[in-house]
């Protein structure tokens, strides 16, 4: 470095290797060897940014809403399929208007605003367990997710959710065995599994529960029905299009003041239909068609005043149609197509013609339709007798019962208004409602 002078009070400072000119300051008045370069200041530090602003709080109507909202949040993050985007509209704090959530006062507190009930039914989600979410909403009361694609098992403490009274999980896709855990949820009264993938056996506390609803139909669930299966105090009742095997207890006529529908339809029940059934004065629907059940039908079949709909078509039922079941007033539709029978009286012939009853597929000799008379006298020769209680009438055991107690869900099914009946409906896949 050299320092230059340009006058008595000025010099320039120059570098050897690059031209690069700054001012210096000279000690002495001819001195040029003392010169020191004066460099410019540094810059002044850039300010630093101003922290990003915090978003507002979020302000919830209620503390019960404020606790649901995290477990909403992080069930959100699980779904990995959401066709209708139906997740973006759970943002905020105004969980009451989230898409599939409904609020309102809970039981314990009038004035308090709680989350009651979830209903995703036809939303089409898609999450690989739901525990961790139901459990968590402890005002839940009802839970609705028919056609979604939830899988998984159901958490323990479920039972402890002390307003849940409907539980419908059906056209899902859980497998495994029978959801035990509902066990503990005391207080439920309509539950609903049908169309998943549930196999192996069904406790025979499920029967014991103070259910109204109780739909299983269409699993692979394969058992006996319990000896007091006539203590459940349920409505309606689909085994329908499982493995269910054996007979039919005869506890089933203690039914006989609150089963109005019953689908047994498509399993593998045997033996004699018994006596017993006759007894069951409020049922509008009874269908076991499809099944292996064999005998004389029981004429305690016609007590039955109520009966709309009766289904005994593919068994091996034979012998003669007793008229009682052709005289039943309320009577819309009787099939007894595929088995065995041999003959029918008058009231059976103008069921026949009126298109009531069908007979198509038996060994009732001069109708059209029938089996052969070969494979007619094959069955008939390997028949199974079955026990006939003559000496009881089944009409005369409950005289004018009282009706059943009013059904609270009746609203939701919506059975009162339309004459489709409930039972036939749930097997279809989609919600009741």
């Amino acid at each position: 470095m050299a320092c230059i002078i340009i006058d008595m009070k000025t010099c320039i400072c120059t570098f050897i290797f690059f031209h690069c000119f700054l001012p210096c300051k000279c000690v002495g008045l001819n001195d040029t060897t003392n010169c020191t370069c004066i460099y410019p200041p540094p810059p002044a530090p850039l300010p630093s940014p101003a922290p990003p602003s915090s978003p507002p709080p979020l302000v919830f109507q209620d503390v019960r809403i404020a606790e649901v909202y995290p477990v909403i949040q992080q069930f959100k993050q699980t779904i990995i399929s959401d066709p209708f985007n139906i997740t973006s509209s759970w943002v905020g704090p105004d969980v009451c208007h989230y898409t599939g959530f409904y609020c309102e006062a809970p039981p314990d507190n009038d004035s308090a605003l709680a989350l009651a009930a979830v209903d995703f039914n036809g939303f089409q989600l898609s999450a690989p367990t739901l525990e961790g979410f139901i459990e968590n909403l402890p005002d839940l009361a009802l839970f609705h997710a028919n056609t979604n694609n939830f899988s998984g098992t159901l958490s323990p403490k479920i039972g402890q959710l002390r307003y849940l009274y409907e539980l419908d999980l059906s056209n899902n896709k859980f497998s495994g065995p029978f959801p035990y855990n509902v066990l503990t949820a005391t207080g439920l009264t309509y539950f609903d599994i049908r169309f998943n993938f549930f196999s192996g056996s069904v406790p025979p506390e499920i029967f014991m529960q103070t259910l109204e609803v109780l739909f299983l139909n269409n699993n692979n669930f394969m058992q006996k029905l319990p000896d007091d299966f006539g203590s459940t105090p349920v409505f309606y009742l689909t085994l329908a299009n499982n493995n269910f095997t054996g007979s039919i207890p005869r506890s089933i006529g203690n039914l006989s003041q609150n089963l109005v529908e019953v689908l047994f339809l498509n399993n593998q029940f045997n033996g004699c239909l018994p006596y017993e059934v006759g007894c069951l004065n409020q049922t509008t629907v009874f269908d076991v068609g499809n099944n292996l059940l064999t005998g004389l039908l029981p004429s305690s079949l016609g007590c039955m005043g109520k009966l709309e709909q009766l289904n005994l078509a593919g068994n091996m039922f034979y012998g003669h149609i007793p008229d009682a079941i052709c005289e039943l007033a309320n009577i819309q539709n009787l099939s007894l197509s595929n088995n065995y029978f041999t003959g029918v009286g008058p009231c059976c012939k103008k069921l026949i013609k009126r298109g009531v009853l069908d007979v198509r597929r038996n060994c009732i000799s001069c109708f059209p339709d029938q089996r052969s008379s070969h494979e007619c006298a094959t069955f008939l020769l390997k028949v199974k007798i079955c026990p006939v209680d003559t000496d009881v009438n089944p009409c005369q055991i409950y005289q004018s019962p009282p009706p059943p107690p009013t059904w609270h869900h009746a609203r939701s099914l919506r059975v009162s208004s339309t004459r489709r009946w409930v039972a036939y409906s749930t097997l279809e896949r989609l919600r009741l409602m």
